[in-house]
């Protein structure tokens, strides 16, 4: 007896998520269960080709290239010293704040996360630099990781970003536009985590000690040389995608040649260097694509099982605010943050939540805001935040339960974020509708 369409996607979606609990890859069990529910709905014939030529379409597709080129250009401004640089600056202009290190840390994580798309590259550069200079002046642990932890989820959000280019290969929607639409939104979080270190050191002065060294109004113009470089990369790449001087492509091209070129003049791009960054490059793209390919060939599935829209109209047909779903899909991310990391969670609930948002006419970028800041959300939620293992990796002495409460103050400030962007669209929205293409 054969099984109806919705019921063998149910079966499906469900060994997904029992694979996953086996310890299979994620990309691999998008890929088998799709092949099989392919083969089971259509044919065996047609599911091998389909597999086949998803996984070329993928590889082979010109725009997804932006990929490696982002990820090389974070392994150049590694390598060329701006991160030092960058803390530096910070550093000497907020020292005499309260919690004048941390907010300097978030700071500097900001401004690394413009030239780089990596959280997780953001959190383990940064915490090398910052944690040991905010152990010397005795910063609490929760304090002192936190900041790192929740100031590398900027790299996620704050173009160049990989989360939006995988948003954007999953939904079909204008890469450049997404790019853009995180500039305000990634401004808006990086003051909200420095307010949750003001508020925080307000209430409990002693976890973050008084620097006793004062620096001169001479020293801090002299640091702002630290600061030249991200900015004016990030003026070329960002400015170049919104006037449309560049393709996000084009931009990624430039920018790792800019930053290439930035690390030879100043003597720190080493042969191992060069290849360190490179092989982390066709790691992390060689996962993103097999992934991209697997969601493509499950999502492909799922559309023979016709759930998507059975879920789209239904949800669309309920007798409830908009927003009520709206806020239904943050928790259910929420939720899935807790045990996956931020690119499967997008792979795996975008076949399936998109076709929602679309239904209830909610703006396709605006959302890709949303999800991108939830994506963030679950690289600092226990148990399996991301950067928390990151930040552990760095910070040798600090227990990793230390490290979840300190990031647990910054989570408040990724949900304001969102309730903000809910409530103004414009946030997100304004700077890709003015865009020239």
């Amino acid at each position: 007896m054969m099984l109806d369409p919705v019921t063998v996607g149910v079966i499906g979606t469900i060994a997904v998520f029992v694979l996953l609990f086996l310890g299979m890859p994620i990309a691999f069990a998008l890929m088998l269960v799709g092949f099989s529910g392919i083969g089971y709905l259509a044919s065996f014939d047609a599911a091998l080709p389909k597999v086949a030529s998803t996984v070329w379409e993928v590889a082979s597709f010109y725009p997804y290239t932006v990929i490696p080129l982002f990820i090389v250009m974070g392994g150049f401004a590694s390598s060329s010293g701006i991160t030092r640089e960058l803390y530096g600056t910070f550093d000497k202009w907020m020292r005499r704040l309260p919690g004048g290190l941390a907010i300097a840390t978030i700071g500097a994580c900001g401004g690394f996360a413009a030239v780089s798309g990596s959280s997780v590259a953001t959190a383990a550069t940064m915490g090398t630099v910052a944690l040991p200079e905010m152990k010397r002046f005795n910063y609490d642990p929760r304090l002192a990781t936190g900041a790192v932890a929740a100031g590398g989820t900027l790299g996620f959000l704050i173009p160049p970003s990989i989360g939006f280019v995988v948003y954007g290969m999953l939904t079909e929607q204008s890469i450049g536009k997404l790019l853009v639409a995180g500039m305000l939104p990634g401004l808006l979080l990086t003051f909200a985590y420095i307010g949750i270190v003001v508020a925080w050191v307000k209430m409990n002065p002693a976890i973050a000690p008084a620097s006793p060294e004062k620096v001169t109004w001479a020293q801090k113009i002299a640091s702002l040389k630290g600061v030249w470089e991200p900015l004016v990369l990030f003026m070329i790449v960002m400015g170049g995608i919104y006037a449309g001087f560049f393709t996000p492509t084009e931009a990624g091209a430039v920018g790792a040649t800019v930053l290439f070129i930035v690390a030879m003049v100043k003597g720190n791009l080493s042969w191992q260097v060069l290849v360190g960054a490179l092989f982390e490059s066709v790691r992390i793209s060689v996962m993103v694509l097999f992934l991209v390919a697997g969601a493509n060939v499950f999502s492909y599935f799922l559309a023979l099982s016709t759930i998507p829209m059975e879920v789209a109209g239904w949800a669309a047909g309920l007798e409830v605010s908009r927003y009520l779903i709206h806020v239904v899909i943050i928790l259910i991310y929420l939720f899935l943050g807790c045990f996956l990391d931020a690119i499967s969670m997008m792979v795996l609930t975008l076949p399936v939540i998109y076709p929602i948002i679309t239904a209830l006419h909610f703006d396709p970028i605006w959302f890709g805001v949303i999800a991108v800041l939830m994506m963030e959300a679950g690289l600092i939620t226990p148990p399996m935040g991301l950067n928390i293992f990151t930040v552990a990796g760095v910070a040798k002495d600090v227990k990793v339960e230390t490290i979840f409460r300190g990031v647990a103050p910054f989570l408040l400030a990724v949900f304001l974020v969102v309730i903000l962007i809910t409530v103004i669209p414009g946030i997100a929205t304004m700077l890709p509708a003015m865009m020239n293409r």
